[in-house]
């Protein structure tokens, strides 16, 4: 990197983890904001073998924009763990819903309860996701001021066009980051399947998948999360915004495959073209509302992105809402690719929508939006 790094100290590289025999248990949720997480840490005094030897806990939902001072506890209920690629064994990430204090009403943005309902329906069907996870690398430039690592300082590189996939000091810009988050995905045993530097200097992108049901949610959700925590050690913000940047540089995505047992089965390539690219058609405008905030900025028609306004879908096209692959026409099934998402979006959402759409006659569509609607209300 061509800027120095503002990390004061790695923790990873001190043998603080010796003669600690406790458990510690990093318990992780999305906030009020739907888009950020937070996380404190819990220490067990016995080893963790389980989900059910995690127990619930509570938070203050009043400084997570998620409750008032007046009834402030949020409870925080275990679903899935993974080794913590930070502190190492036996300690864990530990990735949590979140309820009201009658544990049974979902907290603001809590959206997992319903795309598990809605999986659960579906899994017989078998869907299976990947995203591919677009984010923006910020450098702080003063006190609050931020701007792409490797950028001028308030000002522009060279255009767009050599940094896809770049290498050299000249075009590529926050290898480090990428590499050690995907090292860290790997250890935690994130269902991580690549990176790569993306079309915008600063930009990369890293895939998870396949993934199947609920499963794309979580990992999606856990390696945002150690992305965010390496960033703290390099001093680098990560950004989800679908155009962080106006003007001519491409905006950030979330492109979500999918399949499913009747898209790879015999026949899957006619079943995608004459009856699920009609289902997608018939609720784009629907759904584009649990395609993440301001994405009508990102989704122009321009920059490898379609109209927001307009379904288009097409063999091999990457200007088209649904990208069918051309390995999937050839070998007549496989998987689409819906490039509308946007790189904030909350994966929840978009894939249970997704297999609401395909599977269960749209049955979910209206309850999501409300939920999604609820959620960003301001507190009372």
């Amino acid at each position: 990197m061509t800027e120095t790094v503002e990390h004061l100290r790695d923790f990873n590289y001190y043998k603080l983890n010796q003669n600690v025999t406790q458990v510690l248990a990093e318990y992780i949720w999305i906030d009020g904001t739907g888009e950020r997480m937070r996380s404190k840490t819990k220490v067990y005094l016995t080893p963790i073998t389980q989900l059910s030897d995690l127990e619930w806990w509570t938070y203050d939902g009043s400084s997570t924009e998620q409750a008032n001072t007046k009834w402030s506890e949020i409870y925080l209920k275990p679903v899935v763990y993974v080794r913590d690629p930070f502190r190492g064994d036996p300690h864990l990430l530990v990735l949590c819903e979140t309820y009201l204090p009658d544990k049974k009403t979902p907290a603001r943005y809590n959206f997992r309860w319903i795309a598990n309902e809605i999986m659960e329906k579906a899994k017989d069907f078998k869907p299976w996701f990947g995203i591919e996870q677009e984010y923006f690398l910020l450098k702080r430039t003063g006190t609050t001021h931020i701007w792409p690592l490797g950028w001028p300082t308030g000002g522009f590189p060279y255009p767009q066009g050599r940094y896809y996939c770049s290498i050299g000091e000249r075009n590529n810009f926050g290898r480090a980051l990428a590499e050690a988050h995907l090292r860290a995905c790997l250890n935690a045993g994130i269902k991580i399947a690549g990176i790569n530097a993306e079309v915008a200097p600063s930009q990369w992108e890293f895939q998870i998948g396949i993934a199947e049901g609920i499963e794309i949610g979580d990992h999606l959700w856990l390696a945002r999360y150690i992305l965010e925590r390496l960033g703290e050690e390099f001093g680098i913000d990560i950004n989800y915004d679908p155009k962080p940047i106006l003007g001519d540089w491409n905006g950030s995505g979330a492109h979500t495959n999918y399949s499913d047992v009747k898209t790879r089965g015999e026949g899957g390539y006619k079943y995608i073209v004459d009856e699920l690219i009609p289902l997608l058609s018939n609720t784009h405008k629907e759904v584009l509302k649990l395609y993440g905030a301001n994405n009508e900025k990102r989704l122009t028609g321009h920059h490898e992105t379609s109209s927001y306004d307009q379904f288009s879908w097409g063999d091999g096209s990457r200007g088209g809402s649904i990208r069918v692959p051309v390995i999937t026409k050839e070998l007549g099934q496989g998987y689409l690719e819906d490039r509308r998402p946007a790189a904030n979006i909350d994966p929840y959402l978009v894939s249970a929508v997704i297999v609401d759409v395909a599977l269960l006659n749209s049955t979910y569509v209206n309850q999501l939006k409300q939920l999604l609607v609820q959620s960003a209300k301001p507190l009372a």
